[in-house]
């Protein structure tokens, strides 16, 4: 597993702006996705349509990449905060 320790800054810029109050709406999943495999967890993109399923501290949860804009809505980024926090993962601050 992985530690907060081990994120560059972009992974670390990525995580603040998912815990930021009120949600923002200008997040690139993708970037999500790569925070999702910095902090050592899997992203299953096999699933039908834009579905994945991701693992992470032994938490799983499925996502809708967004489409055809590439940023996250708002309440999809809720769901992500939450998944981070029930796989141990929280801004520190």
């Amino acid at each position: 597993m992985k530690s907060k320790g081990d994120l560059n800054s972009a992974h670390l810029k990525t995580l603040s702006a998912i815990f930021k109050n009120p949600a923002s709406s200008t997040i690139v999943w993708m970037d999500i996705e790569r925070l999702f495999l910095a902090l050592g967890g899997t992203v299953d993109d096999s699933r039908e349509g834009s579905r994945v399923a991701v693992s992470l501290n032994g938490i799983r949860a499925v996502f809708h990449r967004p489409h055809p804009r590439p940023c996250t809505e708002k309440g999809a980024l809720r769901s992500v905060r939450r998944f981070l926090v029930a796989a141990g993962i929280v801004e520190e601050g």
